[in-house]
């Protein structure tokens, strides 16, 4: 009898142990759908999958299992290696795909590229904003300081330069950016010398004209004239502290003199009409603390009274001069956006003797006098641009004689008070404006109240950028020696438009209109003045001026009234 079959036995028990395991690979690893690609009936490897979801892809950039075999991009991996036999290959004719694509152009097999690098402080280029985005503009050629481009650039800024280092020109690659250079807005400014820590600029004007009539009389009688005007300008160049010193003057001579007598009577000019004209100012700044600076001011006007003017007495034989000095103290102090200034001022003002066409001498002694006054200001900066402001100033004046040659006690009191704000609209429109109030009372009371409306302004409109237009208004009041006359209340409104004809060429036009009231006469004048001045720059240091001009003083008083046409040519030397 034969036994159990073993081997069945066998064969039953390793299935019983191979089932088990099978039921833990499957719980273990999740289920994956076939992809139907067209090579999944044939018999090709990874025909199942595609290529890029085979788990026995490729992961490394060559596509071939040698190292010695070229990449995609035909250089090899291993330099060492020579190069495949081409003996009995087929040969591929075309180019590889992303040939030519460097390291950082586009590759159609998706591969990394490597970024650029950048040296330190080397501008990095901005990334594309995406498809669709235009490109950018292309270089229209060189533009002017604001912005604008030119229609036709100058040959200046096209000619061929000498070549420049990379490290001065600021194209060096890592060079830390430069910083740029302040645009120059006057090409034919001049550009002065430095002295220690003194940026200093000079200048002199030499004219020469004719004027219809000089001595601003009824009868006109005209006469040639030069001019010689000289300025200083010096500005210090300190972390702290400042000092500026400002001087200016001119003085004016003529061919001829004037006749004593006019249709039989004496000439309200006198027979020598030249006269100087000087202004200067010396301004100054100590730093304390960085909210409290000391400021000071010298001062110093020498000219004689306008011709034409009641004040000039008939019979002269020249102008008597006259000189204002004087000086301010005071002290500014900051409170984040409040700003208090105060100040006392001292003026001094004394005359020359007056000299007659018959040789005898008139003392002017009763015109000096000395000036005591303080005055002050509070302002509040709105924003950066807007910063109104309340400013008032009274005085004292006290002449050297207590009556002057007329009998009249002229010593007086007196002030101001205005207020107004200091503006600037992106830098188009900027300067200041204030109106008040201003009156003084004398000590004679003969003498009446002298009192009138203050306007005060300084505006300055940049129109375009090559015209810019300018209007001033000051108002004074001023002292006289008309008998029964207490003072001249004074304003003047000046217009200015200047325009580039070109960088080199400009035209000025400007319109003056000033009224003076004598009150205690009824003597009202008003005076006209139209001028147009032509300059051509011919260099930073050497230019020419034409100035024609029209002055009408219109007077209340019969034969006060008088117009003259004045005509200059001249240079002007600068450094």
């Amino acid at each position: 009898m034969l036994g159990p079959v073993t081997g069945r036995r066998k064969r039953v028990t390793l299935l019983r142990a191979a089932l088990p395991c099978l039921a833990l690979i499957a719980m273990a690893s999740p289920l994956r759908a076939q992809t139907l690609t067209p090579d999944l009936l044939r018999p090709v490897a990874g025909g199942f999958l595609l290529r890029q979801d085979s788990p026995l892809r490729k992961i490394s950039e060559n596509t071939t299992d040698n190292p010695a075999d070229p990449d995609v991009d035909g250089r090899r991996k291993d330099k060492n290696q020579p190069a495949p036999s081409r003996i009995g290959n087929i040969p591929k004719f075309g180019l590889p795909a992303a040939n030519g694509a460097a390291d950082a152009g586009f590759d159609s097999l998706n591969r990394t590229r490597k970024q650029p690098k950048f040296y330190p402080g080397q501008a990095k280029p901005k990334p594309s904003p995406g498809p669709g985005t235009p490109a950018p503009a292309a270089d229209k050629g060189s533009t002017n300081p604001n912005g604008r481009g030119r229609i036709s650039p100058p040959p200046s800024m096209t000619a061929n330069r000498p070549p420049m280092p990379p490290s001065m020109a600021g194209t060096l690659d890592g060079q830390p950016p430069r910083k740029p250079l302040p645009v120059d807005t006057d090409p034919f400014g001049a550009v002065g010398d430095y002295a220690g820590s003194f940026l200093i600029k000079s200048a002199v004007e030499l004219r020469g004209g004719y004027d219809t009539n000089p001595g601003r009389t009824t009868t006109p009688q005209g006469s040639g004239f030069w001019v010689v005007a000289p300025e200083f300008l010096a500005v210090s160049n300190w972390d702290r502290h400042a000092l500026v010193a400002d001087l200016r003057g001119s003085f004016t001579g003529y061919g001829n003199s004037l006749p004593p007598l006019v249709d039989g009577a004496i000439s309200s000019a006198p027979t020598n009409i030249d006269r100087p004209d000087f202004t200067g100012h010396i301004d100054g700044r100590v730093d304390v603390t960085d909210f409290t600076h000391i400021t000071s001011e010298l001062r110093l006007r020498v000219a004689t009274d306008n011709p034409g003017s009641p004040n000039i007495a008939a019979g002269l034989a020249k102008y008597p001069v006259y000189a204002t000095f004087g000086s301010t103290v005071g002290l500014d102090q900051q409170f984040n956006r409040l700003d208090v200034a105060a100040g006392a001022t001292f003026d001094r003002t004394v005359y020359q003797d007056s000299t007659l066409t018959d040789g005898s001498i008139a003392s002017n002694a009763d015109r000096a006098f000395n000036q005591y006054g303080g005055v002050g200001r509070v302002s509040y900066e709105l924003t950066p641009g807007v910063k109104p402001f309340v400013e008032a100033e009274a005085d004292s004046r006290f002449h050297d004689q207590y009556i002057d040659n007329s009998g009249y006690a002229r010593n007086s009191t007196g002030g101001y008070a205005k207020g107004g704000t200091s503006f600037e609209f992106s830098r188009l429109l900027t300067g200041e404006i204030a109106v008040g109030f201003a009156e003084r009372n004398y000590a004679d009371p003969r003498l009446a109240q002298l009192s009138g409306l203050l306007t005060s302004s300084s505006l300055i409109w940049t129109a375009t950028p090559l015209t810019t237009a300018k209007f001033n208004s000051t108002t004074s009041i001023d002292e006289t020696v008309l008998p029964g006359v207490s003072g001249v209340l004074t304003h003047t409104y000046t217009f200015e438009v200047d325009h580039d004809l070109r960088r080199w060429l400009t035209a000025v036009g400007k319109f003056t209109y000033g009224t003076y009231d004598y009150q205690g006469d009824g003597r009202s004048d008003k005076t006209y003045s139209v001028e147009g001045d032509l300059i051509y720059k011919m260099t930073r240091n050497f230019w020419l001026t034409g100035t024609l001009r029209r002055d009408i003083l219109d007077s209340n008083v019969p034969l006060a009234s008088s117009a003259s046409t004045v005509v200059m040519l001249g240079v002007r030397v600068q450094n």
